[in-house]
């Protein structure tokens, strides 16, 4: 099955049929360094990562509320009690 239609690649693709060896020596290089980029970058990666996780919450908040406020109250009372355990163990 073809198309017309051009194709989208990614950034560390290299198109095919590529002949020229300068061109295709080009191409690999640029696919190459986004790879690096992409691959090093990581507080794109983290900022990225935050992202899905923030719209997951959000799904999750607009689907079942209850257990995202349960979930919230949980991890505030286990560093509570984590913060508190610190703090007792430095003044005994």
């Amino acid at each position: 099955m073809s198309s017309d239609a051009p194709q989208i690649l990614p950034r560390t693709a290299v198109p095919n049929g590529l002949v020229d060896p300068v061109e295709k020596a080009r191409a690999e290089l640029k696919a190459a360094l986004a790879a690096i980029e992409i691959k090093g970058n990581v507080p794109r990666r983290l900022a990225d990562r935050l992202d899905e996780a923030a719209l997951k919450v959000k799904k999750a908040q607009q689907t079942n509320p209850e257990r995202v406020m349960a979930v919230a109250v949980a991890g505030a009372v286990t560093v509570g009690v984590a913060v508190w355990a610190v703090v007792n163990s430095i003044t005994r």
